[in-house]
């Protein structure tokens, strides 16, 4: 096959290498690649019109909103995205201190400013400290059974549940104490099911789950939008190296290809795209998430993939992550909040409860994180929700799912009405191509009329174009830390 339609590459000396998907892995790795004296001729093949990924940062709701990725995990100097962060002074000088360097967190998502339990009570602070010094001190121990052949149970979620049940059979509170505490726990496994990007953490294998390195340091966020990150990677690109709108269809790979202006020369890769374009090189980076692998993996290589691999992209477990942002007239928080907790009485990690999703869907949700902003005047809370209950929530409208969650937080908190919001289910979080990544090893697995008296506006952030073909946000411990971005080097030798 000769290459045809697509754009030849410089004379320079060295090989030819592609890097297939814009986002912040491929970005990095052109980079890389550009500052090197070997490898003078490199095309990055974006298949959207933007560079970045699930790294998308949007002004809204009066400050920054961040569709993707949120958070740098571990900032400290051991870890790649933070010092990309600090080199380009994209953060508060608090998040660059030695001091935040520090701290040691576990890896551990921070304790909530304040619980609210489905009846509408406020939940005592000292028992969510205490079922939290209790979960994570589980999830710490889970850790332990990296490389072991003896695993008590296959699944982190099965060991989680079995070490609860025989710490809960010695509570000696009453009945609704008890309760309770599940309860708390349960709202603690819907967390790490974010944290692992899992509907549950009985299809996450015991044995690897601690290949995860935490690293010390007090997450934290861009205030000016994680894009910038992206962006500077971008600026200090040469010019027209990335080329955008260029879906790949097929990779040609371990074979033998020539290119018409390249008389003599031949090439043992060859990148098919969708538009008909082939671009000939020595070697290709691959930067697609596991799920567009997944989706695509009959049809993607050509020759198929040895056994081995296909194996394992077809074996590591593939979720789904949400996002909901949800808009106030007037907060019902206090000023010093960061993140508020629902806790629903009638569930426990113990107990399976078979229902139908439309009716307890909301019920997977984390709570809801208070997001700063630029302008006093603006109050906005930002929901997380994973599995199949986020799958279930992106079948619904934006002004279905304000209202479900107005009535959820009207019954928890009675609070002012919610005034706008919108789920990012349809931008970056959930498709084939791009969402969050675990090891399997445990059990198969516009306006619109809001409430009475409500002007609901449902905030349109869905994009008319399809969703991001390229890479996750990072490997590095950034907002995908167990995420796996599937780097396949394919030498063509």
């Amino acid at each position: 096959m000769e290459s045809s339609g697509g754009r030849a590459e410089g004379s320079g000396r060295g090989p030819r290498v592609l890097v297939v998907g814009g986002g912040i892995a491929g970005l990095g790795a052109a980079q890389r690649l550009c500052s090197h004296p070997a490898f003078p001729q490199l095309r990055v093949l974006e298949a959207t019109a933007r560079a970045g990924g699930r790294i998308r940062s949007e002004r809204g709701f009066g400050g920054v909103v961040e569709l993707g990725a949120h958070w740098i995990h571990g900032p400290s100097q051991g870890n790649p995205v933070f010092q990309l962060a600090a080199k380009y002074q994209l953060l508060r000088e608090k998040d660059l201190s030695e001091e935040n360097q520090l701290i040691e967190t576990g890896g551990h998502v921070g304790l909530p400013s304040v619980s609210y339990a489905s009846s509408g009570v406020s939940v005592s602070r000292e028992l969510v400290v205490e079922m939290a010094s209790l979960f994570y001190g589980l999830i710490d121990q889970t850790r332990e059974f990296l490389n072991t052949a003896d695993a008590p149970v296959p699944s982190v979620g099965e060991y989680l549940k079995k070490e609860i049940q025989q710490r809960a059979a010695g509570w000696m509170e009453d009945e609704e104490t008890r309760k309770l505490k599940l309860a708390i726990l349960n709202s603690f496994f819907n967390v790490e099911c974010c944290v692992s990007g899992t509907h549950s953490m009985d299809l996450v294998a015991l044995v690897p789950f601690g290949e995860y390195t935490v690293l010390p340091g007090l997450d934290c966020t861009f205030p000016g939008g994680y894009q910038g990150l992206t962006n500077h990677i971008m600026a200090s690109l040469p010019e027209d190296v990335i080329v955008f709108n260029k879906p790949v269809k097929t990779i040609h790979w371990n074979g033998s290809f020539q290119e018409a202006l390249s008389l003599g020369e031949t090439f043992p890769v060859l990148v098919e795209c969708e538009d008909g374009a082939c671009f000939p090189a020595h070697h290709v980076i691959i930067t697609v998430p596991l799920g567009f692998l997944k989706e695509h993996l009959d049809t993607f290589f050509e020759p198929p993939l040895p056994t081995e691999k296909a194996e394992a992209i077809r074996k590591m477990g593939f979720g789904t992550n949400n996002k909901i942002f949800l808009e106030f007239e007037e907060p019902f928080w206090e000023p010093d909040c960061q993140y508020i907790q629902v806790v629903w009485e009638d569930m426990s990690p113990l107990e399976d409860v078979a229902s139908e999703l439309r009716h307890v869907w909301f019920k997977k949700l984390i709570g809801f994180l208070v997001l700063p902003s630029f302008d006093r005047s603006v109050h906005v809370l930002c929901g997380f929700i994973a599995g199949l209950e986020a799958e279930f929530m992106e079948t619904l409208s934006d002004e279905d799912v304000l209202l479900s969650l107005t009535q959820v937080l009207r019954r928890v908190t009675a609070p002012d009405t919610v005034c706008r919001g919108s789920h990012t289910s349809h931008v970056l979080l959930h498709h084939a191509r791009g969402s969050a990544v675990w090891l399997e090893g445990g059990r198969p697995a516009h306006r619109s009329a809001g409430p009475t008296g409500t002007a609901a506006w449902a905030l349109a952030l869905s994009p008319a174009s399809p969703l991001l073909s390229p890479a996750p946000p990072h490997q590095c411990h950034g907002e995908a830390d167990r995420q796996c971005l599937s780097w396949l080097e394919i030498w063509g030798c």
